[in-house]
């Protein structure tokens, strides 16, 4: 029974490493994954290296074409986009 005891402290130390780290990481990522499914042509984003663009294409294989400037395009992975700034609303069928 002593030996049970032993393992306590280190059952609750990874509950509250489950609770505080590892659950709150996995929230966000699926918050991501989603936020950037849900790309669409003429959304504003934020790329992860600070650049702010206009969606002009959202491609097949997770590829993005963002216009910078007028007259500057960039091929973007999807998955550095940041944040998204203003969302476009979906085209009525």
């Amino acid at each position: 029974m002593e030996t049970y005891g032993q393992f306590i402290p280190l059952i609750l130390i990874i509950a509250i490493m489950w609770f505080l780290i590892i659950r709150p990481q996995r929230k966000q990522a699926q918050e991501h994954r989603q936020m950037i499914q849900a790309l669409r042509r003429g959304d504003q984003v934020i790329t992860q290296g600070g650049l702010i663009g206009k969606v002009l294409k959202v491609k097949e294989d997770n590829e993005l074409e963002v216009q910078l400037a007028e007259g500057v395009k960039v091929r973007v992975v999807q998955s550095t986009i940041a944040k998204v700034l203003t969302k476009t609303e979906p085209a009525n069928s």
